[in-house]
């Protein structure tokens, strides 16, 4: 169930589309771009709700009228049904007792993507990346999409953040896949910033050549595979997030990695993910590294 880059890993995960529905109306947005999603790349669409733990309600869609699980999950499939049009996508609609950060990152298991919004009701209740969107993306075993409302239609380009190491290419893969089914071009971002910012002009300019190379390497083989993907490569002297910040205001979608340079599985959500996810404007998908989803 993994992905990573063309010369040479695991296979590709091809899982529904699974979304979490809790009848607000940043989780129908996040219902309308998670059906983009399953139309342009042919995946199931899951709309799942979460039942809190010793609530005994009717939770499906034949429960008898009036059921908050049924009337939600039966208008997030109306939302779905309407954005999907003519293509052929299978919409079921589930739910399960349970916390909704608990029930997503189970079905994270064998899913492509979970998609959240960014704020909700009820159980989903929180902040801007608030408390389940963060859990989700910290722990889900594939791809997650947080999604801010009225985004759902943003056009743009497709920004990824590349640090260089092997934990990029889950990243890389899904940002080519990403860009390729928009058609739209892909930004790939390498900030560095773990040098001395102050160095002399000269230092910098030898510095800037090596990160070049560097992202060069990143993005070989990937063109070939994604030949309609305009690539334009960025590298900058400055923190990672600063500049995947200022990129997001022309984007349609920023990718990050989960873990960063290093990768240290015991930080879980890098700092740089986690500071974009509560940054930019635009829907954010954060990837696991290829060894967090064995």
């Amino acid at each position: 169930m993994t992905d990573t880059g063309p010369d040479g890993t695991t296979t590709t995960r091809r899982g529904p589309v699974v979304v979490g529905v809790d009848g607000s109306a940043e989780a129908e947005d996040a219902v309308s771009w998670a059906a983009d999603v399953a139309g342009r790349q042919g995946l199931d669409l899951i709309l799942l709700t979460a039942v809190a733990p010793g609530v005994h309600v009717a939770a499906t869609v034949d429960s008898p009228p009036g059921s908050t699980a049924a009337a939600l999950l039966d208008r997030a499939r109306g939302v779905a049904t309407d954005r999907l049009g003519d293509a052929r996508v299978r919409v079921e609609v589930e739910s399960d007792h349970g916390t909704p950060a608990g029930v997503l990152v189970d079905r994270s298991e064998t899913a492509s993507l979970v998609v959240v919004g960014t704020r909700g009701l009820g159980e989903f209740t929180g902040g801007l990346s608030g408390s389940v969107s963060t859990a989700v993306a910290t722990h889900a075993r594939c791809a997650v999409a947080v999604v801010p409302a009225g985004t759902d239609r943003a056009t743009g380009s497709v920004v990824v953040g590349v640090d260089g190491t092997a934990n990029s290419m889950p990243a890389l893969r899904l940002a080519f896949t990403t860009a390729a089914a928009r058609g739209e071009r892909l930004v790939a971002v390498h900030a560095w910033s773990d040098v001395d910012l102050h160095l002399e002009p000269d230092a910098w300019s030898r510095t800037e050549e090596g990160e070049q190379a560097a992202l060069a390497e990143s993005l070989a083989g990937w063109s070939e595979e994604f030949p309609t993907v305009d690539v334009e490569r960025v590298v900058v002297r400055d923190r990672p997030v600063r500049e995947l910040v200022a990129r997001s205001a022309s984007a349609s979608t920023v990718v990050v990695g989960r873990r960063g340079r290093g990768g240290f599985r015991s930080l879980l959500l890098g700092s740089t993910s986690r500071a974009v996810l509560h940054s930019v404007e635009v829907p954010v998908v954060v990837v696991p590294a290829g060894d967090e989803t064995r």
